[in-house]
């Protein structure tokens, strides 16, 4: 029988095949674990470069891009290898000062990798899809956090379902006023296209 929160799971949790990208996009936070995953991927040859991006955040005592890239240089990545974006303050932000840095170092991204908290994983792919190429494919590489919230155990404990009912609130207020826009880009790309 399928659970009435079945549909919050599939919507909120996301997590695709990996394959080689361009770059590694992490967006900010200070869980250790997204620059790990990070770095296991870069290690594996997915990609030539991670751009972990984030301001500063009085919780964490420095920027969130500091922290991260701390992480991955202790991790033996090479400093030329890791991007620099220290000014996002959200996710979108993230997103879109990613976009910024990849321009101003003439990486075009056809084809890029995020690694997220599992938790975050589709607000974190619909602001990358908001601020990127519309035709950049995305791969979704989640990580369980420091709560050890997953798919499969969200709803099980009071942290987990405050959290995942969060994100679906922030989805609601981020992207309310993107789907006009996509559905033009959507539109006027399928008449392009018969034409």
């Amino acid at each position: 029988m399928t659970n009435p929160y079945d549909c919050i799971t599939d919507f909120i949790f996301v997590e695709n095949e990996l394959a080689s990208a361009d770059v590694i996009l992490v967006p900010g936070a200070n869980h250790p674990q997204l620059m790990e995953k990070a770095v296991s991927l870069f290690k594996q040859g997915l990609a030539p470069y991670i751009l972990p991006s984030g301001g500063y955040k009085p919780h964490v005592g420095t920027t969130e891009w500091e922290y991260l890239q701390n992480i991955a240089v202790e991790k033996g990545v090479p400093e030329d290898s890791i991007l620099k974006e220290d000014k996002a303050q959200h996710t979108l932000e993230n997103a879109r000062f990613s976009l910024e840095v990849l321009k101003n170092k003439g990486i075009h991204p056809n084809k890029v990798i995020i690694v997220c908290k599992a938790g975050h994983s589709r607000r974190a792919l619909l602001c990358y899809q908001a601020e990127f190429p519309k035709n950049t494919e995305f791969i979704v590489s989640p990580v369980v956090d420091r709560y050890g919230i997953t798919k499969d155990n969200w709803f099980l404990s009071e942290i987990g379902i405050n959290r995942i009912m969060t994100e679906v609130e922030k989805i609601g207020k981020y992207f309310g006023d993107f789907i006009p826009n996509w559905v033009q880009y959507r539109y006027c790309s399928t008449i392009e296209d018969k034409s």
